[in-house]
């Protein structure tokens, strides 16, 4: 039986899909104790109390663990459910003969220096909160389980993506928003790439006491993805607005007071405009390919015109 944490969220709702087709025995362990759309069994807990977390282990050979907190209205938000909750993930599978798949990011590394992709083994250098309590979930998962296999994905994009879809509903509109002067530098990967190395993790044994970056070989800048989604939807006038830092940290900050009277964390936070702020988010795949035999295979022109489609169809942008 394979466990998956997180997997009502956009990452996981693709790898449930990807485990159905091959038909793989899957359980998830929620919140609500329901999975919409998906055959997987759901188990009602929460990782942050350990609530359910006996049940869901129950015959259990392999977790795929995707949960966290991504946006928070306190920094505290990020410590509780991404090391908090890991700790207690992986201290109930310690001593189980379970195998653990951990979801991480490349926020936990921290930014490249002089223009070179950062690799795995460099000196972690998180900048943010929601980094460092990443990077703390690892050095978690490394000490009670160190078999486990941690994987760092960058800016992740597809169908059901509520983040990078902010960006491409400007850009609908005519406008595509950028911090600072500068070329800013990221590395992507398109979610159903994304899925199939999570499943095919869990399918085999390889990787055991690892780390690897998951993202397409090739970098991307913000204007060039503007621009070619600009294309794809066929936006004639593309403008380019530059948001001094000064200014970005200003609306970050009026953004942080908005989600506190709403209770509703968004994407836009003193915290992300740290991370924005620098101009280089890229990372190697190399390892993974040496290692697993895994490269990306959706390139951001594939992959923003299959996600552009998908926005359009489900009528969440227009063009």
């Amino acid at each position: 039986m394979l466990l998956v944490t997180g997997g009502t969220g956009f990452i996981g709702r693709h790898l449930l899909d990807r485990l159905a087709a091959r038909g793989t025995p899957v359980r998830c362990l929620t919140r609500s104790g329901r999975v919409a759309d998906s055959s997987a069994e759901a188990v009602r807990g929460d990782l942050v109390t350990g609530a359910g977390l006996a049940e869901a282990l129950r015959d259990v050979d392999t977790i795929v663990h995707l949960a966290g907190v991504t946006k928070a209205l306190h920094t505290g938000e990020y410590y509780a459910g991404n090391v908090r909750a890991t700790e207690n993930l992986a201290r109930a599978a310690a001593g189980k003969g379970i195998r653990l798949i951990h979801v991480s990011s490349l926020a936990a590394m921290g930014p490249a220096c002089g223009g070179i992709p950062v690799e795995e083994d460099a000196t972690p250098q998180p900048v943010s909160h929601y980094g460092k309590s990443k990077l703390e979930a690892e050095v978690v998962v490394r000490r009670l389980l160190p078999e486990a296999v941690i994987v760092r994905p960058p800016v992740v994009y597809g169908p059901r993506d509520t983040d990078v879809f902010q960006v491409l509903q400007s850009v609908a509109r005519g406008w595509a928003l950028e911090i600072g002067s500068g070329e800013r530098w990221f590395s992507a990967l398109y979610v159903g790439d994304l899925a199939g190395a999570l499943a095919a993790l869990a399918a085999g044994s390889s990787g055991a006491g690892r780390q690897y970056f998951l993202a397409h070989p090739k970098a991307v800048s913000w204007s060039g993805l503007a621009e070619t989604a600009a294309g794809i939807m066929g936006v004639r006038r593309l403008r380019h607005l530059k948001i001094l830092p000064g200014l970005a940290a200003s609306v970050g900050y009026c953004a942080e007071i908005w989600a506190l009277i709403t209770r509703k964390p968004g994407i836009i936070s003193r915290d992300k405009i740290t991370e924005a702020l620098y101009d280089n988010w890229t990372c190697s795949p190399r390892r993974a390919a040496a290692e697993l035999g895994w490269e990306a295979s959706t390139s951001l022109e594939q992959g923003l015109a299959q996600t552009l489609s998908w926005y359009k169809e489900s009528g969440w942008i227009h063009f």
